[in-house]
């Protein structure tokens, strides 16, 4: 086959080299390119929104597929303009890239998402109004974040906590919790580092329209602790804390923070 030809002889000169497969298409055709040697994977996550959809999909990409493919989560791209983004304003921003940033250790924003740009060239379609392919599009990002009309600070904010917790740097530790509403994911990650474990609860609001309040049962055994233990836990995008255990109290209002990254902190 060309490409695992391909890849291979330039494995051999240029070991460096990350080869994305841009590939929308079958997921069995997906899953070939990433057998024969693609290093990443374009995939479904632009169209996986509801609740349902995100848990079963990152349950999919961290345990069914992560023996071939290395999923980059694209919040967006020249050609994808998704629905959501059109319509949930910059809650809905906010939301995508926090799930995309948690959900895998690779994730991608285009240009302009930072600037909440959703006009689509008309209403059905997935294409950009005034599409960079076609035109040069110059933006004033500074001016953008003076006026705090710019999702940028947020985004560094999310790099900076991936630097900081290696439970996120990985793949194959999703483990998805349970909540009492239709709009609230819950999932958590965590691996081992040399002092020892870091674990990262994530719970995410995905109504960008309206705040929900529910609880959180976590699968503690599933995080390393005993049904009946609390901890601490910090919340990365705020700084708030709070105790938690098994059953546990939340309201997200996506017009102020739509979700918690939470570090849990050691005894």
């Amino acid at each position: 086959m060309f490409w695992e030809w391909l890849l291979g002889e330039v494995r051999k000169t240029d070991p460096d080299v990350i080869f994305l497969s841009e590939a929308f298409t079958r997921p069995a055709m997906m899953r070939a390119l990433a057998m024969v040697g693609f290093h990443q994977s374009y995939t479904y996550f632009t169209w996986r929104n509801t609740k349902p959809e995100i848990e079963s999909y990152l349950d999919e990409l961290s345990h069914v597929t992560s023996d071939v493919m290395r999923p980059s989560l694209f919040v967006n791209t020249p050609d994808i303009l998704s629905e959501y983004l059109q319509y949930g304003g910059p809650a809905a921003f906010r939301i995508r890239a926090t799930l995309a940033a948690t959900g895998s250790p690779t994730w991608g924003v285009y240009a302009g998402f930072e600037l909440y740009e959703h006009v689509a060239v008309r209403p059905g379609s997935e294409e950009y109004l005034d599409s960079e392919k076609y035109q040069l599009r110059p933006r004033d990002w500074a001016g953008a974040v003076e006026m705090g009309r710019s999702l940028a600070p947020y985004i560094t904010k999310l790099n900076d906590i991936r630097r900081r917790h290696p439970a996120l740097q990985q793949l194959r530790n999703v483990k998805i919790h349970t909540t009492d509403d239709d709009s609230v994911v819950c999932f958590s990650k965590q691996t081992k580092t040399t002092e020892g474990t870091d674990t990262v609860i994530v719970v995410v609001n995905v109504d960008p329209h309206g705040a929900r309040e529910t609880a959180v049962h976590l699968d503690l055994p599933g995080v390393g602790y005993d049904w009946h233990e609390t901890f601490a836990v910090r919340d990365e995008v705020t700084g708030a804390s709070w105790r938690w255990g098994e059953h546990n109290y939340v309201r997200l209002d996506p017009s102020t923070e739509p979700a918690h990254i939470l570090s849990v902190r050691p005894s």
